[in-house]
């Protein structure tokens, strides 16, 4: 298993002179990562992570898995943000977008708290209507609106089904080692918890329980995962981009911004990789996004967006590149059948794998896209088992970190993801002398639109 990163496509678009001119940034950005010397050093558990992960806690996330999988039909997963993108993504990329839908001996697994539509909640809760539930929620202080209301939900439905104590028994919660409310909760009522490190950040923490409780409910192998991740952790070491992918990658993406490219495209012909593009969205955006600088993160799965977006991609403004992700190995073999009136004129196929057209698919595509004057980055990636998601996991984290310090800013903080919470709560009337203030603000500046 392994990343390939591939600039072939680059050369008329970055020179060697422009890569070697990084190399410095590189050097430095590896030195502050490596010795825990830059900014949000606090924030580097995830680093060691594969190898340094509390063992007894893994193999408590295993049996609960376990338990949930043999009492509970639907599994809710409630939280946002990093509490929930990788697990999703996991969910997908290994087993299906349509896994609740495949015949399994696992939970069918719902994702909420991550938005506070009243529609998308009530749908959640009406689907778990004579089922038997289990619910994780995921939130290291707690008090983040959308897990926090969404949980009272979920857990006033657990306890009018099985009463408080038999829905103690189903709610698993993790969180802050030893503080916060959900702490106090899950303490009140013996509920089982599980630790988000103090030193992992939300963004980087689905090889934490964050992820892997519910990534195991799926009955995905955990193991196998950080197999994966320990075997990045060792390839990706060496400050050399002829021998660490991430760190090449690191820095094609920051010599095509200097060059203009300020939006990068997450691009894969496989639907599979959709949370995974949203993961990686708010890895790098939370992480780069700060200071008036970063690179603007969007996605696109192919060839499906080729019919919607294609068009701008092609003759657009010209300040964006693509990365595609090349996963070399489908997971299933369709053979196009012979069509004897060949109605579609589509008999040239007839006997190929759907694999192979997806491939030329991807080959004119890169092609046409060149032409059209847009760099692509190619990352080649074996296939969608569980070490390789792993090793996926790690090698995005890794390559994030060290682009962020090649761009002079701290890849571990979020201090504009706030601005939104402070208004909500002054608009909501949270009290407070201060939230009392900026709601007096607001509504003054409401009034002069």
């Amino acid at each position: 298993m392994a990343i390939k990163c591939k600039a072939d496509y680059l050369k008329n678009f970055i020179s060697d002179a422009d890569i070697k001119a990084l190399i410095p940034s590189l050097e430095n950005a590896h030195k502050q990562l490596t010795e825990k010397s830059g900014a949000g050093n606090d924030f580097l558990g995830w680093y060691d992570l594969p190898f340094e992960y509390d063992k007894e806690e893994f193999e408590r996330i295993k049996k609960a898995a376990e338990k949930i999988k043999n009492d509970s039909d639907i599994f809710i997963a409630i939280g946002i943000g990093g509490s929930y993108l990788g697990a999703r993504a996991a969910i997908e990329f290994i087993k299906s977008p349509y896994y609740n839908n495949l015949k399994k001996d696992t939970p069918d697994i719902y994702f909420a708290g991550n938005t506070i539509s009243s529609s998308a909640v009530s749908e959640i809760l009406k689907i778990c209507e004579g089922k038997d539930v289990s619910i994780n929620v995921i939130s290291k202080s707690g008090t983040t609106t959308e897990p926090g209301v969404v949980f009272r939900l979920f857990r006033e439905m657990l306890e009018k089904k099985y009463g408080k104590e038999g829905a103690a028994k189903r709610i698993y919660i993790t969180t802050d080692k030893s503080r916060g409310n959900l702490k106090k909760f899950a303490d009140a009522n013996g509920c089982e918890t599980f630790v988000i490190p103090d030193d992992v950040g939300g963004r980087y923490s689905v090889l934490t329980a964050c992820g892997l409780l519910p990534i195991a409910v799926a009955g995905i192998d955990i193991d196998a995962i950080m197999r994966g991740a320990q075997t990045a952790a060792n390839a990706l070491k060496k400050c050399d981009i002829a021998s660490n992918d991430a760190y090449k990658y690191a820095v094609l993406r920051n010599a095509l911004l200097a060059k203009g490219k300020v939006m990068e495209i997450m691009a894969c012909y496989e639907p599979a990789f959709q949370y995974m593009n949203e993961w990686w969205k708010q890895l790098f955006g939370e992480s780069e996004g700060k200071d008036g600088k970063g690179i603007f993160p969007v996605s696109v799965i192919y060839s499906t967006d080729l019919h919607s977006l294609g068009q701008i991609i092609q003759e657009g403004q010209r300040n964006i590149f693509e990365t595609v992700v090349d996963i070399k190995k489908s997971n299933d073999t369709v053979i196009i059948p012979n069509d004897s009136e060949n109605i579609d004129g589509m008999n040239f196929l007839s006997g190929k794998e759907l694999s192979f057209v997806n491939e030329k698919a991807y080959l004119g595509t890169v092609f046409a896209h060149l032409d059209g004057g847009v760099p692509n980055i190619i990352l080649e990636l074996d296939s969608r088992s569980e070490e390789d998601y792993g090793y996926m996991v790690y090698f995005f984290e890794l390559a994030c970190a060290i682009s962020g310090y090649i761009l002079g800013i701290n890849p571990f903080n979020q201090p504009g993801v706030e601005a939104y919470k402070k208004n909500m709560f002054a608009l909501l009337g949270k009290p407070g002398e201060e939230n009392e203030k900026r709601k007096a603000e607001l509504e003054n500046l409401m009034k002069s639109f």
